[in-house]
């Protein structure tokens, strides 16, 4: 049975939207090659719940959940229709795995989803919809939460994983060069990701080179979590490049299940 991809996105700044990089066209390249999707379920940091909601709406908004940054970005719209369908399916999954779901018709995009989106479904024409990370979320639990949802890309639904490699905007720097605690701390998260370790992802804070640098707060790191959980055994894990964006926020992403 063919399988619908799994991915973790590393979003970045919300300015991505506006600045491709390099993640950008790689991004494009895969999504120009997705076929068969039903719909794509993303997780992301920006929604954060005090247990799992599931968005049931039919045309969720673009929300511009962020401030301060140039007007060109407010007005970026992702006009992808909803799943509801698809989230109900979803939300029946999760209680047959013995997790508890709510379903939000109201919820918004939020920017962990739509600015990513714009580069690998850019015609915005594949269903999407969003599942809320617990707010009490940890590394285990996010890799069972993954876990939990990988019958559905039996179902055609792209799991997607949007997060940070690195994420520490209190070191946030004008510059192109890496800081080398986070390039660091991206070649290790890569070696562990090839390797489909696990256990060194979910205790990646008692091992990982300059961790809680890394990342202070875990809500961008667990999507990773969520993607590999998704992931199986017969899926062969690939890097796709991203570079470093403000010195410390590494762009790398990775795919599971694309050719």
């Amino acid at each position: 049975m063919s399988l619908a991809p799994v991915l973790f996105i590393s979003h970045g700044a919300p300015t991505f939207a506006l600045d491709p990089g390099v993640l950008g066209p790689n991004l494009q390249r895969i999504g120009a090659h997705l076929e068969g999707i039903r719909a794509v379920l993303v997780v992301s940091p920006h929604w954060q719940a005090p247990g799992l909601r599931v968005m049931t709406g039919e045309r969720p908004a673009t929300l511009h959940d962020f401030g301060g940054f140039p007007e060109p970005l407010y007005r970026l719209q992702y006009p992808a229709p909803g799943a509801p369908d698809v989230a109900r399916e979803t939300a029946e999954v999760l209680r047959a795995a013995g997790l508890t779901v709510t379903e939000d018709a109201a919820r918004p995009y939020d920017h962990g989803a739509w600015v990513p989106l714009r580069f690998l479904l850019p015609n915005a024409d594949i269903p999407v919809f969003q599942l809320a990370m617990p707010a009490d979320l940890d590394t285990r639990g996010a890799l069972a939460l993954g876990k939990a949802l990988r019958p559905l890309r039996e179902r055609g639904v792209l799991v997607v994983g949007s997060g940070s490699l690195t994420h520490n905007l209190y070191e946030i720097q004008r510059t192109s060069d890496s800081v080398p605690y986070a390039a660091a701390f991206a070649e290790w998260a890569t070696r562990a990701v090839l390797a489909r370790d696990e256990q060194a992802l979910v205790d990646y804070r008692q091992i990982a080179p300059a961790a809680e640098r890394a990342h202070p707060t875990e809500e961008h790191y667990l999507p990773l979590l969520v993607a590999m959980g998704a992931s199986s055994d017969d899926d062969k894990p690939s890097l796709v490049p991203g570079g470093m964006t403000y010195g410390v926020l590494s762009m790398d992403s990775y795919a599971w299940g694309v050719a």
